[in-house]
């Protein structure tokens, strides 16, 4: 068979053709079709085949060499195939070439298998499409920092058209592990470290590729974040209540609010029974109480995990008879456990074919859905040969996410934006390194390095940025990222010292396993900076130079008592190819910087974990001599112009009430504060409404993140900020373990960050307890009203 058009199929004499009825719903077309294929057929749509997997040692999962496998190609395909793992991001190749190489292998699976089904083929997406020459934008964390869910849409919206463009159809993205140890190499993937934020924030980025046609693949479900001592893919010591009230809330936003069909199970062993195991959370929770109707897929390899890492199954049938109880529907990346294992266990009467044809249903739906049951499905998607991965909308939109997520976190003395005319110093091991603006799911960092390709994009670093706006600009590199060489902090020191303003770029290179200090399997001991960087930042801050400390990292760092002596310090979490030219533009003044924190940057590199999600018992107190209070509390930025809040009312009764106003608990509450930019330049105020819930049944956080918004305002300019709170929000798992909204006395509070509350709204929750569920209301709604100047008062 040659060429990539149309594929045209002729039915058997033993075949029926209803299910490629498009008159049919995807539920029915996949019933018509079950019937009438074998074991075999049924379990190859069950399984991913890897066939660029690298075999060099350098892989890009978990235990890949041990565990690719080496099935010839036309063995596999010869009773068809469910999907085809990473044919763009295993190696570099030319996003046309690649589609072309694509289509050429989806036509033999078409051509070779009895009902001609292609493949349903999934990419990494979570800061870009990660094939080479794509756009790489800002990592996770920054998008947590942006608070800002329509530009997030917006980027996965433009990830999505092109994955679909090349002819993947399911994007492995977003992740959605609440941050809970910022030692956990895979911090920089999270959006944050509270719930809501990262509800909010992936529920839109769902939206954005699902808009586009693309499946959404929630990951990773549910509890990886919460490992012990921060290593990956460690046993998590988690209760029931933690995970119901903190890990799994963005799933269910997600899912509810975003339309995600896709769910990847966590590697993770929750007090001690493995998630790919666990039929009470893949099937119980997620389907017979949610509702999910769509596909699990299983993490690279988790299922051989159940025996290889878990010890739970004593081989390879066995551990894919646990995964498909469970709730499994695909095993990823490649053949292995969904292979002969299954279908001897099938045939022996091990593993009951119901649960092979129950996952087949919902794998064959969602090909239906995707067109892939479709008679005249394209091989080669339309365009494809002039595919390019790019362009200049992605830039533009890597460039305002990138610039949006900048965090300002102290500016003494008013050191930036830079005087004109300064001489200015930029020393430190990231300052000329693209590398540092990207994330470990990147292309150029996951895969590695191969010099004969390039990086295959312009990534600018901060020098050539900067450069660019400052004449004369001095540099010294001081010492390297990891590594104990201090031969080169004398140097840097002594630029240092013979500038007015020293800029100083300290923090991470992302990598996997081992390869770098930040990223999947790149965990760390404590949160000091990696190799002598703290000696360099010590000895840059005894020259009384003024400091600006830059921070290019995948999470937040203890900077010791060194961090008082920096006049400036300025956070970037690996904000993508144009971060370079966002960071440069914020310390010049080019743009105001409107980030806000979305993890809490510690003071002490010991005394972890800790997040500010933390009941009272978890702050500093009398009885411990560790302090847990951060450096910068979760939500905190700064930026260069002042914002006024006035008028914090609740709008039913005008006026701060003297006493709590009632709040029915399956009732809403709408409170407001106005808005207004009193300083000399156009500026965006983040407005962050808290919880507060002083006593209840369980403990609780002191504060947490119940509603959110942005609020760009020109100089003098004023507006109205409401928020429609439901009483669901208050919500939380009481001691019985079933959700509630519980009467009695709470604060809605207005903030600057967690630890800057402007005003409180005291209220009352009135009523009997109710019972709530995945079906509660799960998000206030914020207006923005603009005020005319005649009506400012």
């Amino acid at each position: 068979m040659t060429g990539h058009g149309p594929i045209e199929t002729s039915p058997t004499p033993d075949d029926s053709t209803r299910w490629r009825d498009p008159g049919l719903s995807p539920g029915e077309r996949a019933e018509a079709l079950i019937p009438l294929m074998t074991l075999e057929e049924k379990v190859a749509q069950l399984v991913g085949v890897w066939v660029g997997a690298d075999a060099s040692g350098e892989g890009v999962a978990p235990h890949q060499t041990e565990m690719a496998g080496g099935a010839e190609w036309s063995t596999v395909i010869r009773h068809g195939l469910g999907q085809l793992t990473r044919p763009y991001g295993t190696a570099p190749v030319d996003p046309v070439a690649g589609a072309r190489s694509l289509a050429a292998s989806q036509a033999e699976i078409v051509a070779t298998s009895r009902f001609g089904i292609p493949a349903q083929v999934h990419e990494e997406c979570l800061t870009g499409f990660a094939a080479w020459r794509a756009t790489v934008y800002p990592a996770p964390l920054s998008w947590g920092a942006t608070f800002d869910p329509g530009l997030i849409e917006e980027m996965a919206g433009r990830i999505g058209r092109s994955l679909r463009a090349a002819g993947v159809h399911q994007g492995l993205a977003p992740v959605l592990d609440v941050t809970r140890d910022y030692r956990w190499g895979r911090t920089e993937e999270t959006i944050s470290e509270d719930p809501y934020l990262v509800g909010t924030i992936g529920a839109a980025y769902v939206r954005g590729v699902e808009g586009a046609g693309v499946v959404a693949t929630l990951k990773h479900f549910a509890g990886y974040s919460a490992s012990r001592g921060g290593r990956n893919l460690a046993p998590v010591p988690m209760g029931r209540r933690e995970l119901a009230d903190v890990v799994l809330p963005p799933f269910e936003m997600a899912l509810r609010l975003g339309g995600a069909r896709s769910v990847m199970n966590s590697y993770a062993e929750i007090d001690g029974v493995p998630v790919a195991a666990d039929d009470g959370l893949l099937t119980g929770l997620l389907r017979d109480e949610w509702g999910f109707t769509g596909t699990v897929v299983a993490d690279y390899f988790a299922i051989r995990f159940l025996q290889k890492l878990h010890g739970v199954a004593a081989d390879a049938a066995e551990a894919a008879g646990l995964a498909l109880r469970a709730g499994i529907d695909v095993e990823l990346p490649t053949v292995d456990t969904f292979g002969e294992p299954l279908i001897e266990a099938v045939k022996a009467g091990a593993v009951d074919e119901k649960l092979v044809d129950r996952a087949l249903r919902r794998v064959l739906t969602q090909k239906a859905e995707l067109g892939l049951l479709d008679e005249g499905w394209q091989c080669l998607p339309d365009g494809a040969d002039r595919l390019r991965l790019d362009d200049p909308e992605s830039q533009d939109i890597a460039l305002r996410l990138a610039r949006e997520s900048v965090v300002l976190l102290r500016n003494t003395g008013g050191i930036l934006p830079l005087a004109p005319g300064r001489r200015v110093a930029l020393v430190g091991p990231v300052a000329d390194d693209p590398m540092a603006m990207l994330g470990c799911y990147a292309f150029p960092a996951h895969v590695g390095a191969h010099p004969e390709h390039g990086l295959g994009l312009e990534i600018p670093s901060l020098r050539d940025a900067l450069g660019a706006l400052v004449p004369g600009l001095a540099y010294a590199p001081g010492c390297d990222i990891t590594g104990d060489d201090t031969s080169g902090i004398a140097a840097a020191a002594t630029a240092a010292a013979a500038s007015d303003v020293c800029v100083l770029a300290v923090g991470d290179r992302a990598g996997l396993f081992g390869r770098g200090t930040s990223g999947e399997g790149c965990d760390a001991t404590d949160l000091r900076l990696p190799g002598v960087q703290s000696e360099l930042v010590r000895a840059v801050l005894a020259t009384g130079t003024p400091v600006v400390l830059v921070l290019l990292a995948g999470r937040p760092y203890a900077l010791g008592e060194e961090v008082d002596d920096a006049a400036v310090i300025v956070y970037a979490f690996f904000p993508g190819q144009r971060g370079g030219q966002a960071l440069a533009e914020v310390i010049t003044g080019a743009v105001n910087p409107s980030g806000r924190l979305p993890v809490s940057v510690p003071r002490d590199a010991g005394g972890l974990p800790a997040t500010y999600l933390s009941p009272w018992l978890g702050r500093r107190s009398q009885v411990s001599s560790v302090d847990p209070t951060p450096a910068f509390p979760f939500g905190h930025g700064l930026g260069y112009t002042t914002f006024e809040w006035s008028d914090v009312t609740k709008l039913a009764e005008p006026g701060e009430p003297a006493e709590p106003a009632d709040w029915p608990v399956d009732g809403e509450v709408s409170v407001a504060v106005t808005v207004r930019n009193a300083g000399p330049r156009p500026g965006t105020e983040v407005v962050q409404l808290y919880l507060h819930d002083p006593v209840a049944q369980t403990t609780r956080p002191v504060v947490r993140l119940v509603g959110h918004t942005r609020v760009p305002l020109e100089p003098g300019e004023a507006a109205r900020v409401t928020f429609d709170v439901p009483a669901d929000v208050t919500s939380f798992t009481g001691v019985r373990g079933r959700r509630i909204v519980e009467p009695g006395e709470v604060e809605l509070r207005f903030a600057r960050s967690s630890a800057d509350v402007v005003a409180a709204v005291p209220l009352r929750l009135t009523g009997d307890v109710r019972e709530t569920g995945h079906e509660r209301r799960m998000r206030p709604r914020a207006r923005i009203e603009r005020i005319a100047p005649e009506d400012r008062g």
